[in-house]
């Protein structure tokens, strides 16, 4: 029983080990395609920016220069004139989202813009963008303006505008004349870039949830796959425990059956297992042995006689003395004993009390001649109430000793025949619990008797 409900707890325990690793792995998934999407969203965002900001840039740069070329470019130089008609203004203005344009030598000096003329002329601190420009690399970003040479344009009132930086090429498209540099109101922009990153955003994360709820679904079938197989394995498991245990029991009730057929040889030892049993577990509680160790004492004092089945019927129930030889033949029952019932799993652990039970303390004792604590514990407790009942019950060959006679001999055999320690507990149950050593009353009072 003990056995088949570790083995459930141990199926049941493995399955939620299972369980928990795969809510685990749910749970993690969940957090990177989380991740996932973020990062993927954020470089989409950026680089759906950057077109945005790219397709803008060209189109302003295009628009301007068609405005302004014909006024600027002339004998692939750049020559401005100041005085720029109204007609090119009003041409600019059309655009609403235009703010300003500035037109750059490549001496770094404004040449014109459309926006305080009284900044012609002069030399401000040139931003990188710029600089590309003027060597032919075309820039556009959102951001900022400069608290100098853009003071015009704050005072509009714009904290922030879209900035293009664009060459001015001549005809052939190979020499650098200038540069453009134009503002233009972002809010159009950012409102197109905003309501695309929604719908990317949107997008991405329906794509990522619809992968975890595909994965969720994945481990919802396995967990589901899971529970049904550990229950049936349980359920299996169960059966085949449930086979064993009834396999367990036919096999302990061959073993009694041969035992009683030990018994039923030899009517005068009728009983004499089961009092060495309950002797034995009485010694055994005495000295505190753990209850797995007690469970083999059960079974090994109960069948330590069964190798007699081998024994030959004349020598086990001769009236008399035993001559050499059959004493030979009969101290092989140890030994036949152990191998009869070390062919049982349930009985392994009592196959050294029934091969060991008639050994001595001093090493005079069969089969193996062991001595003192090489005798395991439990072997030594039923050679003790072996010898008690054989002493204290008439056999063929001998009446039944007093008790104080049987005492005498336990007594006397304490450090040669028995173990110290077997013979002091036994001295104790003697006192406190005479009834499992077959006495009606304590040993004092046995003894006054005897």
């Amino acid at each position: 029983m003990r056995l088949r409900q570790a083995h459930g707890l141990a199926l049941r325990a493995a399955s939620e080990r299972s369980l928990t690793l795969l809510r685990v792995f749910l749970l993690a998934s969940a957090l990177i395609l989380a991740i996932g999407a973020v990062v993927l969203s954020t470089v989409l965002t950026r680089a759906l920016n950057g077109q945005a900001i790219a397709d803008n840039r060209d189109s302003l740069t295009l628009y301007v220069d068609g405005v302004l070329r014909p006024a600027l470019v002339r004998d692939h130089r750049l020559r401005v004139d100041p005085r720029v008609s109204s007609t090119l203004l009003q041409e600019l203005r059309r655009d609403d989202d235009l703010v300003t344009v500035k037109v750059w030598r490549p001496d770094g000096v404004l040449a014109w813009t459309n926006r305080a003329p009284q900044r012609i002329g002069k030399r401000f601190e040139q931003e990188n963008e710029l600089i590309e420009a003027l060597h032919g690399h075309a820039a556009g970003s959102v951001g900022k303006l400069s608290a100098d040479e853009n003071q015009v344009e704050r005072s509009l009132g714009f904290s922030h505008l879209l900035q293009v930086y664009a060459p001015i090429l001549d005809s052939d498209g190979k020499t650098v004349l200038g540069a453009y540099e134009i503002y233009a109101d972002p809010k159009g922009l950012e409102a197109t870039i905003a309501s695309r990153r929604h719908v990317l955003w949107g997008a991405v994360a329906l794509v990522f949830l619809a992968l975890w709820a595909a994965l969720a679904l994945l481990v919802r079938g396995a967990s589901a796959t899971l529970r049904r197989q550990t229950r049936q394995l349980r359920e299996r498991s169960k059966a085949l425990m449930e086979a064993y245990a009834r396999l367990e029991e036919s096999s302990l009730e061959a073993i009694e059956s041969l035992n009683a057929t030990v018994e039923a040889k030899d009517p005068a030892t009728a009983g004499h297992s089961r009092r060495v049993q309950r002797i034995s577990l009485a010694l055994g509680e005495e000295l505190g042995l753990e209850p797995k160790r007690l469970d083999a004492l059960r079974f090994g004092s109960l069948f330590h006689d069964i190798g007699k089945i081998a024994v030959p019927d004349g020598i086990l129930v001769k009236p008399g003395k035993l001559d050499t030889q059959e004493y030979a033949r009969m101290k092989t029952h140890a030994v036949e004993g152990a191998r009869i019932v070390e062919k049982f799993g349930r009985l392994r652990d009592s196959v050294p009390i029934i091969r060991h039970h008639h050994e001595w303390w001093d090493g005079a004792g069969y089969p193996d001649g062991l001595e003192q604590d090489a005798i395991p514990l439990e072997a030594a407790i039923v050679g003790l109430a072996d010898a008690w009942d054989a002493m204290t019950t008439d056999r063929p060959y001998h009446r039944a000793l007093t008790i104080a006679e049987a005492l005498s001999e336990i007594t006397g055999g304490r450090g040669r025949q028995f173990s110290p320690v077997v013979v002091d507990a036994f001295h104790r149950t003697l006192e406190r619990r005479p009834a499992e050593l077959g006495l009606d009353e304590p040993a004092g009072d046995a003894l006054q008797a005897g």
